[in-house]
């Protein structure tokens, strides 16, 4: 069965590439697109969608921001099983920083300049909330488009969804950026940060293992 993969804002899969997978699966990473101009949410969604194959039943596993696309694809592409790591279930789950620029609209004013690699605000920000002790944090960040940041942080601030039965939620205890206390996840990594996937491989392919049995 194939295992479609959406990793993290602004994140390649060099984040998940300590993650062990069931031999019975096919794992396929599905790379970001940019954002075509002033494009809407559900049309990029649909665009990522039709990179599956849906004549044959397949799964989704989402990381971070890859978390909310897959669980946006499921409803355009209904798949046997959805699992988000270090991700929400629903706009009630997200961050009292993320609903304020929900409510705020700030993200949607931001100079995109302050996207690029030359302005240090936004990773600095990004580096703090996700890990600031993690001496790799740079290395995940390899998608730096501006226009994909800016237009990513907007979505992810505006985003509104109803919790979907079935979806398989992963957190850490000490995740910043989508905070535990806001969630009643399925399973719980211990002593993690936000970039678990890649500090705690093994207990997140464990949980895998066990998901995704076939």
């Amino acid at each position: 069965m194939k295992l479609y993969v959406v990793s993290g804002l602004g994140a390649d899969f060099t984040v998940l590439e300590k993650l062990n997978f069931d031999q019975n699966l096919e794992v396929v990473f599905l790379d970001w697109l940019i954002p075509e101009s002033q494009e809407e949410f559900l049309h990029y969604v649909k665009r990522m969608a039709d990179r599956i194959d849906d004549s044959q039943e397949f799964c989704l596993l989402g990381y971070s921001f890859g978390g909310i696309i897959v669980q946006e694809i499921h409803r355009v592409k209904p798949a046997k099983k959805v699992v988000i790591l270090g991700s929400i279930r629903s706009d009630e789950e997200k961050s009292h920083l993320i609903k304020f620029g929900g409510y705020t609209k700030i993200p949607r004013w931001m100079p995109e300049r302050f996207f690029n690699d030359n302005s240090t605000i936004v990773y600095t920000f990004l580096r703090k909330l996700f890990d600031p002790k993690n001496p790799r944090i740079n290395n995940y960040f390899r998608v730096r488009n501006p226009y994909y940041l800016k237009w990513s942080i907007e979505k992810i601030s505006e985003w509104k969804f109803k919790k979907i039965p079935d979806i398989i939620q992963i957190m850490a205890d000490k995740d910043i950026v989508f905070p535990i206390k806001n969630s009643k996840p399925d399973y719980i990594i211990k002593n993690a940060t936000h970039l678990f996937p890649a500090t705690k491989p093994k207990e997140v392919s464990a949980i895998l293992h066990e998901v995704f049995k076939i």
